[in-house]
């Protein structure tokens, strides 16, 4: 019996996000929110009663506390973070609206994340898990988080726990050469490989439209699982459960950053219970969720995933 159903490791953020309609140049104040990939993932999955954990650095300040929070406060154990000084990793995002795009100015040098070495965590409660999740974003940012995320996979694979790799590429992070030289070495040690369509094509050189783009990753790496999404075009899967393409609903956005994130912990919520195409009907629906409200983190209920579709209110 495993202590965890997933664990996983990155590092903590504070997002700072310009009011709609405001520019960050000109704002006088911004919404704060905790922030992380790997901790969306874990969040979300806590909330559906999974059992996870999150490993970090994580500063003894008011802002780490305010991350402790966020994620503490919906079930996940932070015991495996470590605690250090220095300054908390932020990003910044003006929300955009068209034509003007959204825009991320990241401000995460100098943390002590960048700096994090195998021999910082503790690998024994780290792997005592079903699964483990990575992503690119993690193993971007040094050649050190790029070595951890590497030993990380790869002690996992050694002791039989899956691995779930989101590609997640930043181009503000790395180059598309960087990242396909680290992570397609991982990818004989994944189970459940999440790639977009247009990562696959940046990435990994992949031609097609996404369903063909998705299969080919599935048949060129041999992963049990890939999931491909398509921004609202689709979201596409090829597996050992067959394939499948799967409507995206659009919704009125409130706030984006985490719907990704919320879509693959949804995912890996009906992968836990050996059924990713389950999985991934889930993971459209809390995405969609995600959307609602502000805040990098999903917050969402078994019960919400379970009620009809509606604007009514539930009384």
């Amino acid at each position: 019996m495993t202590s965890y159903d997933l664990t996983t490791l990155g590092e903590a953020q504070i997002r700072l996000t310009a009011h709609r309609g405001g520019r960050l140049a000109t704002s006088n104040d911004l919404r704060l929110s905790p922030a992380g990939s790997e901790a969306n993932v874990a969040g979300l999955l806590a909330q559906l009663g999974r059992k996870t954990a999150f490993a970090s650095t994580l500063p003894t300040s008011d802002l780490g506390q305010r991350f402790a929070n966020e994620y503490r406060g919906v079930g996940v154990d932070l015991s495996m973070c470590v605690p250090c000084e220095g300054r908390m990793a932020l990003y910044f995002m003006e929300p955009g609206q068209a034509p003007l795009p959204a825009k991320v100015t990241y401000d995460r040098l100098h943390t002590a994340f960048r700096e994090i070495t195998p021999d910082l965590f503790d690998w024994d409660r780290l792997l005592d898990t079903r699964l483990l999740f990575v992503t690119g974003i993690s193993a971007a940012l040094t050649e050190n988080t790029a070595g951890v995320i590497t030993h990380a996979v790869s002690a996992a694979h050694e002791r039989g726990v899956k691995v779930a790799l989101d590609v997640n590429y930043r181009s503000l992070l790395w180059s598309p050469e960087r990242a396909r030289q680290v992570l397609e070495p991982l990818l004989a040690k994944t189970s459940i490989l999440f790639c977009s369509r247009l990562d696959g094509v940046k990435v990994f050189d992949l031609i097609g439209d996404g369903p063909s783009i998705n299969s080919t990753l599935r048949e060129r790496y041999g992963l049990d699982h890939v999931v491909s999404t398509d921004s609202t075009a689709g979201v596409y899967y090829s597996g050992i459960e067959g394939q499948e393409v799967f409507q995206v609903e659009g919704v009125t956005v409130v706030d984006r950053p985490g719907a990704g994130d919320s879509f693959v912990g949804g995912t890996l919520h009906g992968y836990l219970d050996d059924s990713v195409r389950e999985g991934i009907n889930y993971g459209l629906r809390t995405s969609k969720f995600a959307l609602t409200h502000h805040g990098d983190l999903t917050h969402v209920s078994p019960a919400e995933l379970a009620i009809p579709t509606s604007t009514d209110i539930v009384r």
